[in-house]
């Protein structure tokens, strides 16, 4: 049960301690990608291949974090998730570390402090070192085990002042769009390199936690995973059957190695009808993977609408919003109902402590004339979102903090900068950062460390620092 029960707090108080931030990641805001020893990542060479947007520059955060730290600071934000570049610290992936490299996160971390911001880094949110990538990335072993020698250099670097730790992002987005369907780098199409890719994905993060176990046994670890709750689009036993089966591809798959030490029978089951056996899976592999953390970062967005078809290769169809709902300028479905009956599940099913660590959606508002950036629409979701996980914290979900994504209008990856889903707004031009209503609504949320009225911190002209 959660230490704060309903009955000894007011609705829509969050507990004393929360973390209220915000996350980004390295490829996505940083730039300076060919600067202080860098070297590519497959990000640069999936983007300069396709010709699409690049971290080349991104937001510049990279030279800009001092002053973003300012701004996170103004807004209240006591935590800020962020991700460490592996190209940046090691650049051939294994071997020589970049002092460079491994200087700018300890000024980082050292920033954060000195701010009363407590620093949440990743150690990996998808860029990895183009040399690894091409002795294998992935697919091979031997990456988890890089993987494994590059944690304990930030964990050296930076322990001393680090509380807690992410491990891999999203195994199922890097291993699926990445390795399945070619949107993501490094662009191949295979589903059986795509359960290979996130087996080792799943390993290096059991790695990752037994070497912070260690190093730093008194540190928190998670694992960030995008978790997509399926629902079927009627009550026929086989779209039932079909969001089932969704379920166990896209979040059983891995939340049940990490937390009961073993890939759920029935979706095995089905990969190895559509794959061949799974021999990648070694003895020993599970017992180090489902080496239980500390917490599950919880990256929620959306819903997927399943209904039973002969797809191939899997035999369910996932379907576009449904008419009538609410959507983000994305396309996606704003459903912050799903959000609640997520948390819940994850509570009653794995009982663990949740961290969010992304939530938020595309939301394309542009400065007005006044300069003012009213995204209502994202102001709106926020605050729902935010109810509803305050009531799944009343129904006992333990619940340690959120970090909205994202801090800034940042490159979304394959979809390029079209798309934003920051509370700050970046100029493509001039880097100039603008602080958009959601971020005002964010700011007031924090300071009342409550759910409060859509309009509070909206009415009249709040001052903020410029931050050109």
């Amino acid at each position: 049960m959660s230490p704060h029960p309903h009955s000894e707090r007011p609705t829509n108080v969050f507990p004393p301690g929360f973390l209220w931030g915000a996350a980004t990641s390295s490829y996505q805001v940083e730039g300076a990608a060919r600067e202080d020893g860098r070297a590519l990542s497959i990000w640069d060479t999936f983007t300069a291949e396709r010709g699409m947007d690049s971290g080349e520059v991104a937001c510049d955060h990279y030279h800009r974090w001092p002053t973003d730290a300012d701004l996170m600071a103004h807004l209240g934000m006591n935590a800020y998730r962020f991700s460490l570049a592996w190209p940046r610290i090691v650049p051939n992936g294994t071997g020589a570390v970049n002092p460079a490299g491994l200087a700018h996160y300890d000024r980082m971390v050292d920033g954060l402090l000195e701010r009363g911001i407590t620093p949440v880094p990743t150690l990996y949110h998808w860029d990895l070192p183009q040399a690894l990538q091409e002795r294998g990335g992935w697919t091979s072993r031997a990456t988890s085990d890089a993987f494994a020698a590059y944690t304990e250099i930030c964990l050296d670097a930076l322990g001393d002042r680090v509380d807690t730790w992410l491990t891999v992002n999203e195994p199922w987005v890097a291993s699926v769009l990445g390795y399945r369907l070619g949107l993501h780098a490094p662009g191949e199409e295979d589903l059986r390199t795509s359960l290979l890719v996130a087996h080792h994905l799943l390993l290096a993060h059991g790695a990752a936690t037994q070497r912070i176990r260690e190093r730093r046994p008194f540190a928190r670890v998670g694992i960030p995973l995008s978790l997509f709750p399926n629902y079927p689009v009627t009550d026929d036993p086989a779209d039932t059957a079909a969001a089932w089966g969704s379920d166990g591809y896209t979040n059983r798959w891995f939340l049940d190695p990490v937390l009961r030490g073993r890939y759920p029978a029935d979706t095995a089951e089905l990969f190895e009808r559509l794959v061949g056996p799974l021999d990648w899976v070694r003895p020993g592999d599970l017992d180090l993977i489902g080496a239980r953390p500390d917490l599950i970062g919880v990256n929620y967005y959306t819903r997927r609408r399943i209904s039973a078809a002969a797809a191939e290769p899997l035999p369910w169809r996932v379907l576009p919003a449904q008419p009538g709902v609410p959507v983000t300028d994305s396309g996606w479905e704003d459903v912050p109902e799903v959000f609640y009956d997520l948390l819940v599940r994850l509570h009653r099913d794995y009982d663990i402590p949740l961290l969010i660590t992304e939530n938020g959606g595309v939301w394309n508002a542009e400065p007005g004339p006044d300069g003012r950036v009213r995204d209502t629409g994202r102001v709106r979701a926020l605050r729902a979102h935010l109810l509803a996980m305050s009531r799944a914290i009343e129904a006992g979900v333990q619940v340690l903090g959120y970090l909205h994504w994202s801090l800034l209008d940042n490159l979304e990856w394959a979809e390029g900068y079209g798309q934003r889903f920051g509370l700050v707004h970046v100029d493509r031009e001039t880097q100039r950062r603008t602080v958009k209503d959601s971020a005002r609504y964010y700011a007031a949320v924090i300071a009342a460390n409550r759910v409060v009225d859509a309009t509070d911190g909206l009415a009249g002209k709040r001052e903020d620092p410029g931050w050109g």
